[in-house]
């Protein structure tokens, strides 16, 4: 559920735990000077917590990005004790005259680097708002280059622990036991190695450290852009501090209670992941992607089979051919989590996944993805392991505690979503052994009064985050208007593939002017027209 970028390249399976169309509406809306209830007052800090310096200097020699590192809490309910560092990366506003102030940027996960991802994908983000604000991002405690959460002595060590499990998702009970033993020994290593760091990587622990970021660089109140994982850590820092808001887009998001509730009692039944939807949402993007490939001729698709039902069987034989007989390293599982982490980027993802996919279908193994350079910042490729993911997300979100049962919800999640129901299911696995339970969490409630409203953005084919989970996100929140994107991919913003919605979202940034109701804005352009 991360945003792309370098880290994109590791293997996802807990850290999954990532012609111009009108709009059908004009840019009017309610901006701030309308009249609205009295917001509540901003929280009072206390006076025990040291808001942390920022010493800016640049990332590296003659990069545009400033680097610094900032101190915080362990535990913020013990401002005395252990600190930490998070690491915080800066792009200046590009025309000062005009600045606003600074837009905070959480590009997904959990586990996705801030410092390196914000970054690697600056040219995404809307030219008004790179004029306007500063753009901040950070690496979450126990993520990337901050106080990381690292389970292994040395790298070598770590390597031959991630050669464990079967690439994908495990198929057939010798890879499942693989599989499930692989992460009860990385759950065991975890807890060995850090266990107060393990209880203290909540998503309220890090809004809390964004609030103090955000009094960090001065500004009295909040800009802040999450996408995916990001909308959960938005959503919980809106409730945690809701004077403290003055713009707030959520880009994809994850439905809070898909997130948080527990069954009254007993045992959660299912996953995370798949009370979110994502089994389904990336079967229909799936869908999409093939119907839009059969109908466009293979110059423009290479997996075409010139009719959307003909792509879809040419599909489906290629997934069953596999499963007999993998073509060098490409097994069927590996496949199917390439074609799912493939369609989070429409551009170039979806012309790339199409070539990799024919040259499978003819019985040839894909030649390995090539990767964008890294961004001019001091630690391009920090550890991203495995567990950085889970430690956040297994702490605080209810997922089964029985490896037993994931064969099970795997088989019911195929039959309603396929093959992708496969993947989605087993990337919650490594929470049945995941050892240590949040400290400081927070599960609702969601609807305190903010200061100013949210926008929510959803998008109609996600591969991860349902369009469902926008609606209920709007739902949830207490003053939240949902801005419809009828295109494809995981996050508008990464996708930058509707002017409309960069439209919508940058006047909502600059002058806080929402969307009309109902708001729907298009793709610029159909994938493979």
């Amino acid at each position: 559920m991360s945003a792309p970028g370098p880290a994109a390249g590791r293997r996802r399976r807990a850290a999954v735990l990532t012609a111009v169309l009108a709009c059908s509406a004009l840019l009017t809306g309610t901006g701030p000077a309308a009249a609205r209830s009295a917001p509540p007052a901003p929280p009072s800090p206390s006076p025990s917590v040291t808001v942390p310096k920022l010493d800016w200097s640049p990332c590296r020699p003659g990069s545009p990005w400033d680097c610094a590192t900032a101190k915080v809490p362990l535990d913020h309910a013990a401002p005395a004790g252990r600190t930490i560092d998070l690491a915080v990366v800066r792009r200046q506003a590009t025309d000062p005259g005009r600045r606003i102030g600074t837009l905070f940027v959480n590009p997904g996960g959990p586990g996705g680097p801030g410092t390196v991802q914000v970054p690697q994908n600056y040219g995404a983000f809307p030219k008004e708002l790179r004029e306007r604000f500063d753009i901040v991002s950070w690496d979450p405690r126990g993520i990337g280059n901050s106080t990381a959460v690292n389970c292994f002595d040395t790298p070598e060590e770590a390597k031959t622990w991630a050669a464990r499990p079967p690439a994908g998702f495990p198929v057939g009970a010798q890879e499942r036991k693989a599989w499930i033993d692989a992460y009860e020994d990385l759950g065991r290593r975890c807890e060995k190695r850090d266990p107060d760091l393990l209880r203290h990587v909540s998503t309220a622990d890090t809004a809390r450290d964004l609030d103090l970021l955000r009094r960090s660089v001065g500004d009295p109140q909040l800009n802040y852009l999450g996408v995916s994982y990001g909308t959960i850590l938005g959503a919980t820092y809106a409730n945690l501090f809701p004077g403290s808001i003055r713009a707030m887009v959520l880009d994809s998001n994850i439905a809070p209670r898909a997130w948080t509730d527990r069954p009254p009692q007993g045992e959660p039944r299912t996953t995370t992941l798949l009370r979110m939807g994502s089994d389904r949402t990336a079967a229909a993007t799936l869908d999409r992607f093939l119907a839009l490939c059969g109908s466009a001729p293979t110059a423009r698709c290479a997996f075409s089979a010139g009719s959307p039902e003909a792509t879809r069987q040419k599909f489906d034989r290629l997934m069953q051919r596999l499963r007999e007989r993998p073509i060098g390293p490409w097994t069927y599982a590996k496949t199917v989590a390439d074609t799912v982490n493939s369609l989070y980027i429409v551009d170039p993802g979806w012309t790339a996944l199409a070539g990799r996919l024919q040259e499978l279908s003819q019985g040839r193994a894909p030649a390995p993805p090539v990767y964008p350079p890294p961004p001019p910042v001091a630690q391009p490729n920090p550890y991203l392991g495995d567990e950085q993911a889970a430690a956040v997300w297994c702490s605080e979100s209810p997922n089964p505690r029985d490896p037993a049962v994931y064969h099970g919800l795997e088989e019911d999640s195929a039959r309603r979503a396929g093959d992708v129901g496969r993947f989605w299911t087993w990337a919650a696995e490594p929470c049945a052994t995941w050892p240590a339970r949040s400290a400081a969490g927070y599960d609702g409630p969601w609807n305190r009064p903010t200061a100013r409203p949210v926008l929510v953005i959803g998008t109609r084919y996600d591969p991860s985050t349902p369009y469902a989970g926008a609606r209920a996100m709007a739902g949830e929140l207490a003053d939240a208007r949902l801005l419809t994107n009828d295109g494809y991919g995981h996050t508008a913003l990464f996708n930058n593939g509707s002017t409309c919605i960069s439209a919508y979202e940058s006047r909502y940034f600059v002058d806080g002017t929402l969307p009309p109701p109902g708001t729907v804005c298009r793709a610029d352009r159909v994938p493979f027209s």
